[in-house]
């Protein structure tokens, strides 16, 4: 099962580093997000994918470690609220500008 999530950390990486190196501002947003996900994903992965009951005190068997688990769940409101401040921003930024395209709103024209 690790490696079926290594590929799909990796296809989620590439994915958002190729979204990330366009011009347009959503998409780099949107790579962003997937960068985000993969990075949830590789804590997961790294923590354990196994089977066990909760760490309860007087259950006997084999444990999981909350740790990994805890540690996604505030990177997943972090990065929601850094999405959130992203999308204010580019819609902010097409509004007074009229455009999402980096390169024109730098100021250079490009090959266009």
């Amino acid at each position: 099962m690790e490696i079926v999530m290594a590929i799909v950390i990796g296809i989620l990486f590439m994915t958002a580093t190729y979204l990330m190196l366009s011009k347009s501002l959503l998409r780099i947003i949107v790579g962003t997000g997937l960068l985000s996900h993969g990075a949830h994903l590789l804590i997961l992965t790294m923590g354990g994918l196994k089977r066990g009951a909760a760490p309860l005190l007087g259950e006997q068997g084999p444990y999981t470690d909350p740790l990994p688990q805890a540690l996604i769940l505030t990177a997943i409101v972090i990065s929601f609220g850094v999405t959130a401040f992203f999308l204010v921003l580019a819609y902010r930024a097409y509004k007074e500008l009229g455009t999402d395209n980096i390169e024109k709103m730098r100021g250079n024209r490009g090959n266009e």
